[in-house]
């Protein structure tokens, strides 16, 4: 192993030193390794509960950016019965997890190391059968979280008051590969009726981080300072019983569910190397241009300032934090913007 490491892949093809599959095994032996301790992949176990919350799309009663009045008709009406992941620090379901404002109606961020095992005990404080499916990771029919007619039992579906552990693996296709960042994003949601459960606001991510790249107590990347989640959905409120002057109002064009800049949080620091993640799910509605203002983000080996996302994407972008500002962080399709799907992110003069 140290041999191999001692030289670059082009040195050692170039020389036929050693057979290709050899050359595989000896590089994979130098990787998973943080302070020269090799990994060893353990389980994580997260408690998450559903449960009904009353959700303000714009708590602060003002958009933040303009400084002005919420508009109608997205402003008429701005709290909705929801309901939401909530994690919490063990299996008594008393004290939930400390979760930062910017998350907003997002679930717990669930970590992984490639290698490890995702525990999440799953109890159902809601009145509808729900469930836990996660993307990205490793899981067998009964680890699903999705429903099916006819049903196959374990955590497809559960009922008002039950609760299922889920056994999730974040294999090496869950990872990053060489030369992409040291973390990738994966969504989850609720499957029983996804179309119903993720309007709801049953949406969260998990973040699986390289071996090598990555704190092994915490799973967090070590070669980045900040990172922040987005979730780029236009939220549907109406229902059986919405008069048609009211059905434009009830589509909250919303970031991690605020809109008309009620998203806080999005701080760093000059100098800072700040890491986003930035999903999206939804309908044909939901294809959205996040755009950052001040600032260039590294993502697939090129410099962009808009990120082009679809239901269902999960994508990673590295930033610098070198322009000092508070910034204007919004999708670019035009009727999206009218309708207030845009925040502001702030990046203060102060050095670390």
């Amino acid at each position: 192993v140290a041999f191999a490491a001692s030289l670059t892949w082009a040195d050692l093809t170039k020389r036929s030193l050693v057979p290709s599959s050899l050359l595989l095994v000896l590089l994979a032996g130098t990787l998973g390794c943080h302070g020269g301790v090799r990994y060893r992949p353990r389980t994580r176990v997260y408690y998450v509960r559903a449960e009904p919350v009353r959700w303000n799309y714009a708590p602060l009663r003002y958009d933040s950016v303009m400084g002005q009045h919420l508009p109608s008709p997205w402003g008429d009406s701005l709290a909705y019965q929801k309901l939401h992941y909530v994690g919490y620090t063990d299996a008594t379901f008393t004290a939930p997890t400390p979760q930062p404002p910017w998350l907003g109606i997002l679930g717990p961020l669930l970590r992984g190391i490639e290698g490890d095992t995702i525990r999440v005990v799953f109890r159902n404080a809601t009145d509808l059968p729900l469930s836990m499916h996660p993307h990205g990771v490793r899981y067998n029919p009964e680890n699903e979280g999705a429903a099916y007619n006819p049903p196959r039992g374990g955590g497809d579906s559960i009922p008002p008051g039950g609760q299922f552990t889920y056994a999730w693996l974040a294999g090496r296709e869950s990872a990053p590969l060489p030369g992409e960042p040291s973390t990738k994003v994966w969504l989850y949601h609720s499957h029983v009726h996804p179309e119903l459960e993720i309007d709801l606001g049953l949406v969260g991510v998990i973040i699986v981080a390289d071996p090598a790249r990555a704190d092994p107590e915490t799973a967090t990347p070590t070669d980045v300072d900040r990172e922040f989640v987005t979730f780029w959905m236009v939220f549907n409120e109406n229902t059986s019983t919405t008069r048609p002057r009211e059905a434009e109002g009830n589509l909250k064009h919303a970031v991690n569910g605020l809109f008309f800049g009620n998203l806080r949080g999005l701080e760093m620091s000059k100098g800072d190397r700040v890491r986003w993640y930035i999903t999206d799910l939804g309908s044909e509605a939901d294809l959205h241009t996040p755009h950052w203002h001040g600032a260039k983000l590294l993502m697939g080996g090129s410099y962009v300032d808009v990120v082009e996302l679809l239901p269902g994407s999960m994508k990673v972008a590295d930033m610098v934090a070198r322009n000092p500002g508070v910034w204007m962080l919004h999708c670019h399709v035009n009727d999206h913007m009218t309708a207030g799907m845009y925040t502001t992110y702030t990046i203060s003069d102060s050095t670390r």
